[in-house]
Order: structure tokens, then sequence, then C-alpha cells
């Protein structure tokens, strides 16, 4: 029986630590939402806004929380907001580890008061809340109850159905788009468009397109996109932007949804791939039978279709955010896309270790592009048609960002040909997420005239073993014939640490190369 003085109070930096956990997949991010800035935190953790800037201050001290000044997505302005260290992060833990125990009062289903762990209410009320909002409903509200509307729709279970096929395909159609995105003019590109276009006019199954952050991969995929709709307006396409938080799982569902797969009466299921599904919580997707009747219902040589289009094309975008977890997903993606008319156009900051080179080389299964910086050429033509105030030196801007098109979007905006922004963007996104080891590496790069052989390199970072993968795969370090380089918009940033710990990696290379 459950205690009838049960009480909550949850500390005001438990509340801000669990919160910006809650938040962690945007640590880092140049562009977040609301729920980064004073006002967001103020609303999610009941508190005061004066009161959330002197809490900062003091996690600040503890070195728990950075602060920065971001883009909030929807705000022309930028914001102030704040993310855990890694400090932080191992602090936030500790105390969810504490909160998750934390007994809380709910009325279930049947009308009967129970006292139950905080992690378990959101299951026993049927609803998506945080472990946080769990917390902050029974602080303040004594009691949380079964089908408060607040809590989210309650879904009545319905035997009859395929066990968890209902939930799963549950708001699938808000995953994925069925056209490009709205993004920026492309300038220049044109040899990487006529690419875009050889592969979808060939047999070969699937493209990638891979860049470091920001150098307009989205926005070539979409433009691309948005003109051969223009011309196939026929075409069926599913483009999904994969998210720090999605999961395989989660693709494989929207997948199936696009195609009009699903429990309800007016979809479609001939094939009965949606056994392929979970049936049970911790139950796996079984990846085999999903990839062999996904073949099967795209070529329905049984003829259980009708009207169907010829051709799916599903592009997922930053895939990276999926990871290692994705690979197997993706490997019988690119299966289903060489036995059907399905294409797949994947998009990231990576490279992507599923599949071999001997499947771009030889087997003909996968088209690579490494999107790199704009020409000066093109770079020159884009600041022609640009309405300037001063004369702004294109060989200067292709100099210090390696053609990188934002940087040229900054100058569009504040007619600056290095606006700090562009500084902030390098740091924010590319070089503070990094390994403080890794970092180091690349800057002792920047500072060489020349490729260093990776011996030297490796002597000079006191680091063992082969070049690193990550810093390869992300195209930040990249291993030419005469040895290791960088990204010359990198090597511009890192330039700018002039003084004692310029002199000093110089120091480290000339030694390490004698």
């Amino acid at each position: 029986m459950a205690r009838s003085d049960s009480r909550v109070n949850v500390p005001v930096a438990d509340r801000i630590l669990l919160h910006l956990w809650e938040q962690d997949h945007q640590a880092d991010h140049y562009l977040v939402t609301q729920e980064m800035t004073r006002p967001g935190i103020a609303e999610i953790c009941a508190l005061h806004p004066p009161n959330v800037s002197r809490s900062m201050r003091e996690l600040m001290s503890n070195g728990w929380v950075t602060e920065h000044s971001r883009s909030v997505r929807g705000d022309e302005r930028r914001q102030k907001t704040w993310q855990l260290t890694e400090e932080g992060r191992t602090e936030a833990r500790e105390r969810i580890a504490d909160l998750r125990s934390t007994q809380i009062l709910l009325r279930s289903r049947d009308g009967k008061l129970l006292e139950v762990r905080a992690d378990e209410a959101a299951a026993r009320l049927q609803t998506g809340l945080t472990l946080l909002q769990v917390l902050m409903h029974s602080q303040h509200e004594g009691v949380l109850n079964f089908g408060d509307i607040r809590f989210g729709a309650i879904v009545k279970p319905d035997d009859t159905s395929t066990p968890g096929s209902l939930s799963m395909l549950t708001g699938a159609h808000s995953t994925y788009h069925t056209r490009p995105p709205e993004t920026r003019t492309v300038h220049g590109r044109s040899a990487e468009k006529q690419g875009l276009d050889d592969w979808h006019a060939s047999d070969t199954p699937m493209f990638v397109l891979s860049g470091i952050a920001g150098c307009g991969k989205t926005t070539l995929a979409s433009y691309w996109l948005d003109g051969l709709l223009t011309d196939k307006p026929e075409l069926a396409v599913m483009y999904y932007p994969c998210q720090p938080w999605d999961s395989p799982l989660g693709i494989a569902t929207s997948l199936l949804h696009r195609l009009g797969i699903g429990p309800d009466d007016d979809s479609e299921d001939p094939y009965n791939i949606l056994e392929a599904l979970p049936l049970k919580p911790g139950a796996r997707l079984d990846l085999d039978l999903y990839r062999r009747r996904l073949i099967a219902h795209l070529l329905d040589e049984e003829g259980h279709r009708a009207g169907v289009s010829e051709e799916i094309l599903v592009i997922l975008d930053d895939v990276h955010n999926i990871g290692s977890d994705g690979a197997h997903l993706f490997g019988a993606l690119l299966q289903v896309a060489e036995a059907s008319p399905m294409r797949l156009l994947l998009v990231s900051r990576t490279n992507l270790a599923f599949y071999d080179r001997r499947d771009v080389h030889t087997r003909g299964r996968v088209a690579e592009l490494s999107l790199s910086g704009l020409s000066l050429e093109e770079i020159s033509a884009w600041i022609d048609s640009l309405d300037l105030p001063s004369e702004a030196p294109a060989e200067e801007i292709h100099r210090a960002t390696g053609g990188h098109p934002l940087a040229v979007e900054l100058l569009e905006l504040y007619g600056q040909t290095l606006h700090e922004d562009w500084l902030r963007f390098l740091d924010e996104e590319i070089l503070d997420v990094l390994p403080e080891d890794r970092r180091e590496m690349l800057a002792l790069l920047a500072v060489a005239e020349r490729p260093v052989p990776w011996a030297t390199l490796a002597a000079a970072a006191g680091t063992d073993g082969p070049p690193p993968a990550d810093l390869l795969e992300r195209g930040l370090m990249l291993e030419l014939a005469d040895g290791m380089w960088l990204h010359e918009a990198l090597r511009a940033r890192l330039l700018r640490e002039v003084g004692a710990p310029h002199d000093e990696r110089a120091r480290r290379l000339r030694e390490a190369a004698d």
C-alpha cells in the first residue's frame, strides 16, 4: 500500500543537470533548440529565469557546465546556452541513479494509489514522460493520474492486432519527408550535380555523399533532388534526416510506413513484413526476415500489389548520427537496393564502414563523392554576384577557408571576409568536440608547410599505432601519398594560435623529423 505522505523535492541543481543530460544530444551543435536557453531551462525545470542564471554560475564554478552563445532554432538572435562538461556528465549520471529510485505516487488505470520508482512511472502511465517530467509533476501535484490528457494519448491495447506493430508505426509519418527540405542556393557544384545525375542514371544501387560539417552536403542533395522531382514528379521519395536519438528500428519502420505497409485496414502487407518487427519489449528486429520480405514486396512477382511506383528513392541524411548501430541495417538496405527498384543516397560527415573498397571499385555496388570546398573560380563567381560594400578578395577567402561555403554565406550576411561566426562554427562544430589529443595532433600538422609522414607526426604527438581512424573518417585528416595533411579550413583556424604554442609544435615536428 502506498504511503499518503510521500513527498518529492528535487533540488535545483539536480533539475538542471538532469535536463542538460536529456538535451546532451545537442551538445556542441551550432544550431540548438529553445530547451538549451535560459527561458527553455526555466520553463522545463520550473524556475524563475534569474534563478537559472544564478544556478548556472554555481554549476560552472564546479566545472560541470559550460556557457556558449549559439543560434537558436526559430529565433534570429543568438542566445546564451549551456551544456554539460565531461565532469558534469559524470556528476549527472551519479545523481540520476539516485533520482531514478525516488518513490512517487500515481493512480493506476483501476484507480489504485501506488507508490513506484520514478523510472517506472512512465511505463505504468503508458506515456512518453521523461524522468524529469515525472519528478516535476510529482513535486508540484503529488499524484500522477493514469489517463491525464497532459501526458499524451492513452492507446488502448488491442489483443487482436499484431503485438507491437501498431504502436511501433505510430507517428512514423512525422520522421520523414516526401520532398527535400528548403535550403540555401547552391553555388557552383556543377561536377558534383552531374555526378549525382550519372549515378541515378546508372545501375549502381547506392550513392554515398560525405564531407565535413557545413560543407553543403544537405544543400547539394536537396537541390539535386528538387530538380529530379521536377523532371520525375511521380518518383516516390523518402527523405529521412537522422537525428542523434534515432535508431535503426525507427528507420526500418518509417520505410515501411512510406511504402504504405501497416496494420491499418487501408494499408497493405501482402508479404507479411510486419512479422519481422519486434513483437514484445526487448525483442530485436529480425533483419534477415525484414530484408527478404521487403525485396519480395518491392519486386511483387506474385502480383499482390497494383498501381505502385516503379522506383523508390530513399535518402538518409546525417547517417553519422546513427553510428555503428546502423551498419547492419544499412548493409541490409544495400542488399534490398541491389535486388529491387529501391535506390539509396546516404549523406554523412564520416566515411561509412558497412561496405568495403571492392564494392566501390570492382563490384559496382556503391558510388562515392567526398564533398570538398568550392574552387577558387566558384568562390570568385559567388562573390561577384553579391552586392558588397567593399571589395572581398576571393583568394584570401579561399586560402583561409578551403572553399567552405559557410564562410561566403557569412560574408554575404555580415560583409566581413572572416566573420567571428565562421571561427565559432569551426570551433563548436568541429574542433571543440574532438578529444584533446586529436585536436593537438591536428594543431601539430597545421604548423607544417607540407604533408608529414605518419611516423614523424606520431613521434611528435607521442602516440603509437596507425593514423587515427576517427579523424580520417571525418575528413579532418587526409592521408596523401606524401604523408598526412588536414582540411585547409581547419589549418587556417589552427594557425591563428600563434606565439609559444605555435613555436613549440614546430619544434616538436622538427625534432621528430631528424
